[in-house]
Order: C-alpha cells, then structure tokens, then sequence
C-alpha cells in the first residue's frame, strides 16, 4: 500500500514544476488560482501533491468535477498513480454512485455533492480543502458551490484552503473574487505539454448536412497515424454519424462517448486503442478538458455546442445548438498535440472563426435559477447577488425564479425558505420535482412520483429522433416497474440509471410504500408542472391550449394527441406554439378534484339572439381552459338588471311594454311640465334613458329576463315618478278625457301640440266655446270629423268655425251625407252621433 505523505513518484508531467509554488500560496494566502492548458496534470497531480501539508492534517481534500464521467476518471487515475484502489485513499462520489471509506483522503464529487454538503454541514468537518477544478465551464453550480465556499471561509472556516483550477479562465477576475475584496490572490500558471497542431478549415455549405460532413473529415484524419476525436453537440448526432461512419476499415472502432452511456462505453471510449487496431471516439464537449482520451492525434470539430437557455417568458429552460466559442474551439484542437504533432480539422470557414464568441456563456446568465434561489434562500441570503459570483444573475430571471418558489410554497412573501422549502432543498431535484415528490407522498404515490423525478432530471430512457419517439410518460414508467417489458427505443444503461436514482430520491423523502400506480402519471406530474396543464382545443388532433393560454401540439399520429387533458414536462420553450415533447394524458374527474382550489367558476351574460333573451353562459376554468359550460336562465342579480338596463339604453325606450295608459300617463305628465305649477320630472327621451337606474331599476326586483321586463306595469312606474303630491294635479290639469256636447268622454291626445280631441262634427252641435284643459288656459285643438270619421275641419275656436266656413263645410255634407241634418246654426241645435233628419 502507497503511503499517501510520499504520493506519486514524479509524474514529469508540467504541472509539476509550479507545485512549489502552489504548496507556498496555500499556505500563506489560504487560497490560490491555477490554470494550466489541458494535459498538464493539474486535475490528477495537484491534489496528490497536497496530501503531506501540514495545514491539511489527516483532514480531506474535496475536488469538484462537473461531469459524472470526469469525477470517475479522474479517481481512477489518482488511485492508479498511487498503486491503490478507488475508494481507498482517493474515492468519489456523485449523486448515484459512491466509492468512498474511511481511508479516503481525496473526494472527487460533481459539484452538487458540495452544495448539499455545505448546507447540511457549513463548517465543512473534516474538509480540509475544496479544489474547483476545470472551473472555466461555468456550471452555475460550480459558481454556487465556490460562493458558498467563500462565505464559509470568511464567517466560519478561516482555515479552509481554497483552489480553483482552469484551463483558460479570467484570471484576474476570479483571483479578485477569491481574494474577498482585498488583495487578489496569487495567480500561478503552469505550461502545457503540447505539439504543434496543424488546424485546417474544411466548412461546409449551409445545405449541407452534419453527418456527411463529418465522415468526409475523419476519413481525411484517417490518412495519418493515430485516433481520431470528433466533438459533436449531442447524443442524437454522434448516433448519426456512427452510422454515417459505418463503412470504416475493420481495423477502426467507433466509440460513442457522452454522459448518458454506460461505464463500461465511456472506459471503451477512453482507454487506448488494442495493438493493430485504431479508434474514431465520437464525443460531446466532455472530452474538451475534462478527460484525456488516449491515443489522439487528430482532432475533427463540428464547432457546435448544446447549451441550456432559459426563456423567462415562458418559464422553460431547452437546450440549443449553438456555435462553439473560440477558447472552446482551441482547447479541442489542444486534444490533437498531446503526444505529437497532429491535426484539427475544424468544419467552417477561418473568417467565421475570428466572429465567433471569445469564450462560451456563464450558466448563471443562460438557465432556470430556480434551484440556485432556493438554495441560496436555504443559506440565509434573500438577495442572491450579494453572493460572491463572477457574474450577476440576470435579474428577470430571478424573478421569474422567486415566483415560481412562491407558488410552489418554497418561499415566504419576504423570500425566506418555508418548512416546506427547506425540505425541498434535501431532495436535491429541481423545487418543480422536489414539490411533486413530497405532496405525493401522502396519497401512497410517492413512489411513483420518484420515478418521475428520475426519467426528468436525467437523459430519456428512450433513444431516438424526437419525432419517432413516443411522447406519453406514463409508457416510460411501465418501462421501469414492469422488468419484463420491452421497447424498440428502450437505452437499457439509462432505465437502469433512472431505477437507482429513484430509488436514492425514495431514501431521501423517506419513501417507504413502493408500490407504483402507471395509470396516477399525470396526476402525480401535475403537481410539479400545475401550470402546463393543458386541454385539446375544439378543432385540430393534437392541439391544445395551457393553463395560461400559451399554445401547444402533439404530433397527430401520437397516442396522446388524442387526450382530452395533458400535463406537459417538456417542451420546445416556443411560447405561442411549443412543442410538448413529453407529457402525460389527466383524467377530468382528477382534474377538477386535484385542482378544485384553482378552478374559477365565470359567470358570462349573454343574449340569445334567436331566442331574443339574456341568458347565462356558466363556465369552469382552470386558468385559460374551460373545463365545461353551462347556459341556463339567470337568476336576478344587480349585474342581471345592469345588462338589461344597458340593452334598453341601447336600443331605446320603444323596447319596453309601453301600453296606451302609460304613453297617455307620460304625455300628460310631460303637458304638466310645460304648464302646470312646481316641479315635474322630465319624462323627455333622453331624460328616460340618463336616469334608467333611478326610474326603472327600483320595478326590477326579481326581474331576470327581458321577457318579464317588458312585462312591467310603466303605468305604476310612471305615477311613482311623478309622485303622490302631483296625481291630483294631473288629474285637474290634464285629465284623461273631456266631455263634448254629445255627452260622450272624448280622449284627449297629449302627444299634440296643443292636446286635441278627435270628435264627429255633429257631436259638437250646440257648442258655442271650444273645450280647455289646464283650468281653462289651453283650449284643446278639435279635430272635427265626418259621419265616415273623416277629417272635415281642425279648429281651436269653435265659435269661429261655426260663423265661419262651417257653410261651405255644410254643403259639403249635405251632398255627401244626405241622410243626416246639417243646420245653419249648428250652436241651436241639439248634439247627435247617428243620423237625424231636420225637423
């Protein structure tokens, strides 16, 4: 057994010559920054190499890799440079995975190991040191892990040793952040080992695809001596160009090499190539510092990364495709030189290079910083920019992150975590999965909703294109409790993957009832994704509308398109129209029992035009779906009598259920106003329709349909307006009717100018006066007719009329109606309706 004081023997690797210098800076300053090019020994030498100082003691080295695979390899390679296993005196441990024992001296975790180590433990017992290594990827929890890193060193651990390493990194400004605000700390750079590389540019034409273009290149690389690296973006394009490389010499193996393959394929990957025999290595950008792929001497660049971006609008993080950055582009071409000359052949154009972005994007600016608020909430810092952080968060998103904890029950108004919050942060998923699991837990679906938690917090269990794979989650997890299933897409490696980590998230909530119910899927994800609940509109397979009124669409030849109601987990981030690329179908009755508290009941009043009534249109909505509608009569209501009041006013006064008595009621009110003494209501038009809410609406109790309002008695509403002091008077100055010789009551006709009576001609036999109203100052216009009730005359002087042209009137009438008497003074002659013969 290696004794750990002594470590490896020289390694003659270049870090070696600044480890001096390193040693010295701990000691003095606590704290130091080194970068060194890739291949330089910093990830596996410089944690040996500090195993024997004196302020270590027998205390522990935490190292931090971002990468599962790295965090592997690199104990892997420590443990061998010592002659000892992993898990003796170097180990690892990432989320689903741990080799560790009591002999461990250096941990290598993935970097949310030390978050959750430093919130369940701030002192850090034990730790001795924490080394960030390959700290130039920005992964936002490497920024949160270094802050909370430096907050324990100033507050509780002055002790604690602190070293960032890099390949290319802004040194002064990271030596600034580590130094507190004081003196930056010392900066030490160590050279690389490497050989010239020719780099040459072969870009290809915008129609023309990845795959082809890549195959071509490694067929060139081919042409010399060595193994060939090609960095594609992701999974689904290293798959495509293995195939596309399928007619390679037999001699030649194509590894795949990407976070989501087994262990026993990421070590093919890596290992040297048997003797005779050469290896293409088709790798993500984890091979870009993080690992060292042996044997390489050509290096074939697609020049794309896959990086997550959050759009805060629509509340999503995706990962995008997007052109390498420049110190990207020339640490993948460093692979080629590492033990001889080589060659990088880069797939666009030189002049395209000089455009491209000087290094790639902090996470901290690009992604959902929900986890990364809560986490800080857990620490006691309500303002995550008070943290020391090389970039600020975008402040939109934090937002955005703020409110959706808020929502979940994460936060208090005041941005304190809850009880609720700090059990959240435990779990060690995103608060969406967190929340899902602990309120599943309590209806016995607990388990089930670990598993999903699993599927969505790690690559799919299910390879393939998007399009041909299926979008029902509920299928994945029969997958995962059903062992004898099978599934033409089926990564056997990730469903394995998925099982431990729901298991290990089962632990963690305290999980104990296993028993797992498929057909609860999209109850259970629901409660993580309550606002991607969505329902299948009217028209179109496949289309729906979410929660908050967002578009969205299944590909119609999928199972699920069909559904009613979905919960979405994922889509394309398209805010107007996104893709749901994995979902689960909801029950309705589950629906509206699991979301009663957010289901809003809208009453609409409407009209009916072929009926011509207001009805009430009743619906359920959760957000922007309606769940069902009703439309029934509506009960009586102050906004029932405000919609029918605003159709009166709309259409006007003629819609109501006016009768002869209340217009002659009106017209004679209206006579008075112009006539009589004091104050009389204007019961004009438009005097009627401004003061609707005074006159009318006191008649509409219990009056909820037009029907029955054009069914109220305006002869009462009219007289109440009037008034109780003015019936009387109405009654003397403009009565209904007035009595003509005849003896008979003649109705009097207000809406005239003056009020006139239509009366036979000869009923006013006799007269000497014309009739008055308005105690005799408004003599009332006679309009005298025929025995036929023809016009004959209109008159407001009866006297005039008879001494007048009455002669000329009574020829008339006499040769029309000869059966009747026409005197030549009618004012001594008795009145009569019907024929009478002169005497």
């Amino acid at each position: 057994m290696a004794d750990p004081s002594d470590g490896p023997p020289d390694t003659g690797l270049p870090v070696e010559s600044v480890v001096g210098e390193l040693r010295a800076a701990l000691a003095a300053r606590g704290s130091a920054v080194l970068t060194a090019e890739p291949g330089a020994g910093k990830t596996t030498v410089v944690p040996l190499r500090l195993l024997a100082e004196p302020w270590l003691g027998d205390r522990r080295i935490v190292m931090l890799e971002p990468r599962r695979i790295a965090t592997r390899a690199a104990a892997a390679r420590m443990a061998s440079l010592l002659g000892d296993e992993v898990g003796g005196i170097v180990g690892y441990r990432t989320r689903d995975d741990r080799r560790v024992s009591a002999r461990t001296r250096i941990e290598v975790v993935t970097e949310g190991i030390l978050t959750r180590r430093i919130q369940n433990d701030p002192e850090l017992s034990g730790v001795g040191a924490v080394i960030f290594d390959e700290f130039h990827e920005r992964n936002l929890v490497a920024d949160l892990g270094l802050a909370l890193a430096l907050d324990v060193r100033a507050s509780l651990r002055p002790d604690l040793r602190l070293l960032v390493m890099s390949a290319t990194i802004d040194t002064a400004g990271i030596a600034a952040l580590v130094g507190g605000g004081g003196e930056p700390v010392p900066v030490i750079e160590a050279a690389g080992r490497t050989h010239p590389v020719d780099i040459t540019y072969r870009p290809r034409g915008r129609r023309d695809h990845l795959e082809p273009a890549v195959a071509r290149a490694v067929i060139e690389a081919l042409a010399s001596e060595g193994d060939v690296l090609v960095f594609l973006p992701g999974a689904g394009e290293i798959r495509r160009s293995a195939e596309a490389l399928s007619e390679l010499p037999p001699d030649v193996d194509v590894r795949p090499l990407f976070g989501g393959l087994s262990a026993a394929e990421q070590d093919a990957a890596v290992a040297p190539s048997p003797a005779g025999r050469r290896k293409v290595v088709l790798a993500t950008d984890i091979a870009e510092t993080s690992l060292t792929v042996e044997g390489v001497t050509a290096v074939v660049d697609a020049g794309l990364s896959r990086e997550p971006r959050f759009d805060a609008r629509s509340g999503m993080t995706r990962l995008v495709t997007v052109a390498a950055s420049r110190d990207s582009a020339d640490q993948r071409a460093g692979r080629a030189g590492r033990t001889r000359p080589g060659v990088a052949i880069r797939l666009w154009s030189k002049m395209e290079h000089g455009t491209r972005p000087r290094r790639r994007s902090p996470e901290i600016t690009q992604v959902d910083l929900c986890g990364f608020v809560l986490e800080t909430a857990a620490w006691g810092v309500a303002d995550p920019t008070t943290l020391a952080l090389l970039d600020p968060p975008p402040g939109r998103a934090l937002d955005e992150a703020r409110q959706l904890l808020t929502d979940l029950g994460a936060l208090d108004t005041e941005g304190r975590p809850s009880e609720l919050g700090h059990a959240m942060t435990a779990i060690g998923v995103h608060p969406r999965l967190a929340r899902m699991i602990l309120d599943a837990v309590p209806s016995g679906d607990g388990a089930l909703a670990c598993l999903l938690a699993a599927l969505l917090d790690d690559r799919d269990i299910l390879r393939g294109r998007p399009d041909d794979l299926p979008v029902d989650l509920t299928e994945r997890v029969r997958l995962l409790v059903d062992r004898g299933r099978r599934h033409r897409a089926l990564d056997v490696g990730a469903l394995h993957r998925a099982r431990d980590r729901a298991a290990d998230l089962a632990r963690r909530a305290a999980v104990t009832d296993d028993h797992v119910n498929p057909t609860h899927t999209g109850r259970v994800l629901a409660l993580a994704y309550p606002d991607r609940v969505a329902a299948k509109r009217p028209t179109g397979v496949g289309r729906f509308i979410t929660v908050g009124g967002g578009g969205a669409w299944i590909a119609e030849s999928d199972p699920l398109a069909v559904e009613a109601f979905v919960v979405a987990a994922d889509l394309d981030g398209k805010r107007r129209d996104a893709r749901i690329r994995l979902a689960a179908g909801l029950d309705h009755d589950d629906l509206l029992a699991d979301f009663g508290d957010r289901i809003d009941e809208r009453t609409i009043l409407m009209w009916d035009d072929g009926r011509d009534e207001l009805t009430e249109r009743v619906e359920r909505r959760l957000g922007e779906i309606a769940l069902d509608v009703v439309i029934r009569r509506p009960e009586p209501s102050p906004e029932v009598t405000a919609e029918l009041v605003a159709r009166v006013r709309r259409d006007g006064l003629d819609v109501l259920g006016w009768t002869d008595r209340s217009r002659r009621i009106r017209s004679r009110a209206q006579f008075c106003r112009r006539h009589g003494v004091g104050e009389w209501p204007d019961l004009s038009d438009q005097a009627l329709l401004d003061s609707l809410e005074d006159w009318l609406v006191p008649h509409l109790d219990g009056v909820a349909t037009w029907a029955r309002l054009r069914r109220v008695d305006l002869s009462t509403v009219l007289m109440t307006l009037i008034g109780w002091h003015h019936r009387r008077e109405l009654d003397r100055l403009a009565p209904e009717t007035v009595a003509v010789p005849s003896g008979r009551n003649v109705a009097i006709d207000y809406d005239a100018d003056p009020p006139a009576v239509a009366v036979r001609v000869q009923e006013m036999f006799g007269a000497s006066e014309t009739p008055t109203i308005a105690d005799g100052a408004v003599p009332l216009t006679l309009h005298l007719l025929s025995p036929a009730d023809r016009p004959v005359q209109i008159t407001s002087d009866i006297a005039g009329f008879w001494a007048g042209s009455w002669a000329e009137v009574r020829k008339d009438m006499a040769g029309r109606y000869p059966k009747h008497a026409w005197p030549e003074d009618p004012t001594d002659v008795d009145p009569h309706r019907g024929p009478r013969r002169m005497r």
